[in-house]
C-alpha cells in the first residue's frame, strides 16, 4: 500500500484546510486509514481514523467538533477537513493505514503503511 498526502499550507487561526489522502496498490487490504501529526519536539499524535470497509470515524478529544474525516472509496481517498484552526494544530500531518481487522488503533505503531507527511502552520 502506498500513500500520497496533500493538502497542507500556511492559514491565519480560525481558518480551514482539507488535506487528503490517496492510496494506491494493495488497497482491498486496507482496513482502517487514519491521520496522525507531529509537532517541532513532540511525539507523533492520533488525530482521527476511519474504519475504510464501513462508516465508523474516530476523532481526538482536541480536535474533535473541528476536523471531520470522510472518505471516497471509489477513490481510494480519504479527506480529512479541518476548521477552527488553531496555531497549536501546526503539525506535519502524516497519513498512515493498517491492514488488520482487530480495530482501529490510536497508536501509530500499528499502523505499518505511511504516506510522506504534509506541514500545516497555523499563525496566530
Amino acid at each position: 500500500v502506498q500513500l500520497q498526502a496533500s493538502g497542507g499550507g500556511l492559514v491565519q487561526a480560525g481558518g480551514s484546510l482539507r488535506l487528503a489522502c490517496a492510496a494506491s496498490g494493495r488497497t482491498a487490504s486496507i482496513y482502517f486509514m487514519a491521520w496522525f501529526r507531529q509537532a517541532p519536539g513532540k511525539e507523533r499524535e492520533f488525530v482521527a481514523a476511519i474504519d475504510w470497509r464501513g462508516s465508523p470515524r474516530y476523532h481526538a478529544d482536541s480536535v474533535k467538533g473541528r476536523f471531520t474525516l470522510s472518505k471516497n472509496n471509489a477513490e481510494n481517498t480519504v479527506y480529512l477537513q479541518m476548521n477552527s484552526l488553531k496555531p497549536e494544530d501546526t503539525a506535519v500531518y502524516y497519513c498512515a493505514a493498517k491492514d488488520s481487522r482487530v480495530g482501529v488503533s490510536y497508536t501509530s505503531d500499528d499502523y505499518p503503511y505511511w504516506g510522506q507527511g504534509t506541514q500545516v502552520t497555523v499563525s496566530s
